[in-house]
């Protein structure tokens, strides 16, 4: 089996769409459980008026409630891809927004499944995990192979599912450990 069909074979894009589903939801339940918390880490990106940004972390969580559901009930929709992708497309390009300003010092907002809340600071690291997280939404919203799922794919599906979240929950940790560690480096 070459790469080409691997990435479209159906236990794939089914593991990557549940894995990018519960991350996601869980995404969006951890920034509506403190939505106060969320606030302060939008407001610490200055990229919105301050009227605007207590609507906004209301939107945002509620977009990426609606994204991961998108994701777990229709994952082959164009409406899927796009919901999901521009997230991901938007809250890249807030965190390369501030990059490029020099403001590597604040909290990406993004713990999530991570548990990392306030420890996550905006690094072109995460510009890279959010690319590999769009590339594996294009990946899983795309049209799922012809063959029909068997009982033994199902469990595939939930081991792979598992391995990949148990791999960005690894990567979240080392986004955390890095700049602790280039601090112990130097000192």
């Amino acid at each position: 089996m070459n790469a080409i069909n691997l990435l479209t074979d159906a236990v794939v894009s089914h593991a990557l769409g549940a894995a990018l589903s519960v991350l996601l939801l869980v995404g969006a339940w951890s920034k509506l459980r403190d939505l106060g918390l969320f606030r302060a880490n939008l407001e610490n990106y200055q990229l919105l008026p301050e009227g605007l940004v207590a609507p906004a972390a209301v939107g945002l969580a509620l977009w990426e409630l609606a994204a991961g559901l998108a994701v777990l009930l229709a994952p082959v929709a164009p409406l899927t891809l796009l919901a999901a992708g521009a997230l991901l497309l938007l809250v890249t390009g807030a965190v390369a927004i501030n990059l490029l300003r020099g403001r590597t010092h604040i909290d990406c907002g993004c713990a999530g499944l991570s548990g990392h809340s306030g420890e996550q600071q905006l690094s072109w690291a995460l510009v890279v995990r959010n690319a590999l997280l769009l590339a594996a939404l294009v990946i899983a919203t795309s049209t799922h192979a012809e063959r029909t799922l068997v009982w033994v794919d199902y469990l595939s599906v939930a081991g792979a599912t598992l391995a990949l979240l148990g791999l960005y929950v690894a990567a979240g940790q080392l986004l955390v450990n890095h700049p602790r560690l280039l601090a112990i480096k130097r000192s």
